[in-house]
């Protein structure tokens, strides 16, 4: 046994601050440091790390058995190659979390408040963090003391709710804590969601606020998926890897700090600030723990003459409405945004509130309030509300077993922030009884809202197609070996795709067709506009003949990087192509981004904002000498904003149109003041590709 001396920092909270603070531990170290933990008891000599001569943090275990943390690993591998302890020869994709068992054994070592002349609490290792933000006095004081030099009072806020808040440089003006170089302006950015109302006569401007944050994933198999889908890269007109969307119950889903919308700066300090979509997609897929560099929007702040205050990241009802009474007359509108106070008798008091989530949007829900609860009696929440926040802390993203925990860490003054969705009608049809998010309450979406384009355009630069055709005799009996995915009734409503080509049928002799071609015919009957149920009987039907004629369409791209999941598939042994995961193969977002205009789908989203407000997004495209005619992307959607709460415009959307005028062969300045023009609403017509899942 091993008795464990951990330095002491910050034990008083003399001289604490809460920038300085770290926010896991409670101690005061340097960013890239190890946390710093005050042990009760003696500490096995198998649970300590043989770098450090501390416990054990995100424990790696060695191909020759020894266990260390994984920023102690990690930084010594960057100077040598063998393991500390035997010298042997090792590199850090080499190394695997360590197992469950040993993970829950060091969680639960016991350790006290780092506050302790004011906290005496004692707690396992794993609840420190809860603790530390939910109950500790000293943390509380600090946060607190820091909320109200950073922003103006409720009062304040309240009054400059409908004033003035964009101008034209504001997107040069957000705040990075790190690299700011990457905040420059880039060709073709135009930022219609910055742009100071002509009508705002008042002296306080807003800007927009964007943070660099770094964010941990672990991985309990080198095989788990993050959750995310990726947008962007060097090869396309976003530039940047963005966030288009989490997974809902997936590992980053589950870590709650990752929002779409957020740009990927670094994996592992590889730079993805210059690397094609693929790239970047093979980083991401690396088996071992990932260290995120994230830029996070974090909406506009208001801006006082007097003094240079801070935004707070903590949604509020002036925050999260983007009306001046946090209600709209929109028919898009998800909702008002309210707060509504409980007072607890006591501390232990349950609410009465039964929380769930949505299949069909990230987020926590008030399924019912308990006849007799203190919520049902209090009458100002309801069934279906959407919580936004408790006690300041964030839960657009969240869950409901961490909503449970705020509500059961609080003291007897529970403040929510919640969402109530509208009662008026969609455009196109009346709300679905039963369904109340904002996704769900939208109507299903008829044929002329996700219809086949007919804006004619080029494909971005670098990006192109072609079809093949192949004509095969073959027995009626006999299969072709392909399995597909697809439909204009899914999701994103895409065309019919190979997913796999099997070793049993005549295509994979053949050679010419491959996993990803889009079907365009058989036997001339049409497929791009089919379902997959309607595309699977035509494929049965058409393959009982002797004589198949398919025709199916290739996206090509100038990068010269390969799909990394895909690449060389088709060389390798025929058996490995029949697992599982072939058959949940997606395509790469940039292979959907060289397909002719005709086969796109898009769909009109109607957005609606006081004069005074951004509509929430900024777009990279148009005209440009270096790289020509460019389609124009959604590139960043601001949190708080129309588009924000709309919630159906996502990154990497190509828009098409705007009030029915088509985009094609315009340039920055053109398509600047159609969207200035537009005062109150706008029709955007998109199209949209799903994500890299990663």
């Amino acid at each position: 046994m091993a008795t464990t001396e951990t330095k002491v920092v910050g034990s008083s909270s003399a001289g604490l601050s809460w920038a300085r603070v770290c926010k896991e531990c409670g101690q005061q170290h340097e960013g890239h440091d190890s946390h710093l933990y005050e042990y009760q008891d003696e500490v096995d000599d198998e649970l300590v790390c043989h770098i450090c001569l501390q416990p054990l943090l995100k424990p790696m275990d060695t191909p020759c058995g020894h266990t260390y943390c994984f920023h102690c690993l990690s930084n010594f591998l960057k100077e040598q190659d063998f393991c500390p302890v035997d010298r042997q020869r090792l590199q850090l994709h080499q190394c695997r979390p360590s197992s469950l068992l040993v993970r829950n054994l060091l969680d639960k070592l016991t350790v006290t408040c780092p506050h302790y002349t004011e906290c005496q609490q004692q707690m396992q290792r794993c609840e420190l963090q809860p603790h530390l933000h939910n109950r500790c006095p000293v943390f509380k004081r600090l946060r607190e003391e820091a909320e109200r030099r950073k922003r103006p009072s409720w009062n304040e806020l309240k009054g400059r709710k409908g004033e003035g808040e964009s101008s034209g440089d504001a997107k040069q003006s957000a705040t990075l804590s790190r690299n700011p170089t990457r905040d420059l302006p880039e060709p073709g950015l135009i930022n219609p969601a910055y742009e100071e109302s002509e009508d705002d006569n008042t002296p306080l401007r807003s800007s927009l606020v964007a943070e660099a944050n770094v964010v941990e994933l672990f991985r309990e198999e080198p095989e788990e998926e993050l959750g995310l889908r990726i947008v962007g890269g060097k090869d396309t007109p976003l530039g940047n890897i963005v966030i288009q969307e989490i997974v809902r119950d997936s590992l980053a889903a589950r870590d709650g700090r990752l929002a779409p919308g957020d740009h990927i700066l670094e994996v592992n300090d590889i730079s993805l600030a210059s690397v094609p979509h693929t790239r970047a997609i093979a980083v991401l897929r690396q088996p071992s723990l990932l260290r995120l560099t994230v830029m996070q929007e974090k909406g506009f702040k208001l801006r006082d003459q007097r003094s240079d205050h801070h935004p707070s990241t903590t949604p509020n009802a002036s925050q999260l409405s983007h009306s001046p009474h946090g209600n709209t007359t929109s028919n898009h509108n998800p909702g008002t945004v309210l707060q509504v106070t409980l007072m607890k008798s006591q501390r232990t008091e349950p609410l009465g509130i039964k929380l769930i989530r949505k299949s069909d949007e990230s987020g926590v829900f008030i399924l019912d309030l308990l006849s007799g609860g203190l919520a049902a009696k209090d009458g100002k929440l309801r069934n279906n509300d959407k919580v936004l926040a408790i006690n300041g802390h964030d839960l657009r993203h969240g869950t409901p077993e961490s909503a449970a925990q705020i509500i059961q860490a609080s003291e007897v003054r529970v403040n929510f922030v919640v969402m109530r969705p509208a009662e008026t009608q969609e455009e196109g049809g009346s709300s679905r009884e039963g369904q109340h998010t904002r996704a769900s309450r939208r109507p299903a979406e008829p044929q002329y809202f996700r219809r086949s384009s007919t804006y004619m355009k080029d494909p971005p630069g670098g990006f192109s197609s072609q079809e093949k055709t192949v004509s095969l005799k073959k027995e009626p009996r006999l299969s072709l070996g392909i399995t597909i995915a697809g439909g204009r009734d899914c999701r994103s409503r895409l065309p019919v795709y190979i997913t796999s080509v099997q070793p049993v049928g005549c295509l994979h002799r053949d050679g010419t067709i491959k996993r990803g071609d889009v079907l365009l015919s058989i036997n001339g009957v049409d497929l791009t506009q089919l379902t997959y149920n309607e595309a699977v009987s035509v494929l049965k039907a058409q393959t009982a003949q002797s004589q198949v004629v398919l025709r199916v369409i290739q996206t090509l791209s100038e990068d010269s990087e390969e799909d990394p999941e895909a690449a060389n598939k088709d060389e390798l042994d025929p058996m490995d192509d029949s697992r599982d995961d072939t058959l949940n193969w997606t395509p790469l977002w940039t292979r959907w981004l060289g397909l002719p205009s005709h086969m796109h789908w898009c769909r009109d989203i109607v957005l609606q904002k006081t004069n005074n407000e951004s509509w929430g997004f900024s777009i990279v495209g148009g005209y440009e000498e270096s790289h020509g005619q460019q389609p124009f992307f959604i590139k960043t959607i601001v949190p708080g904003t129309p588009a924000h709460f709309d919630g159906r415009l996502k990154c990497g959307d190509e828009i098409v149109a705007v009030n029915g005028a088509t985009t094609v062969g315009m340039n920055n300045s053109s398509l600047i003041p159609m969207l200035k023009l537009q005062k109150n609403k706008v029709t955007l017509t998109v199209v949209s590709w799903p994500g890299s899942l990663v």
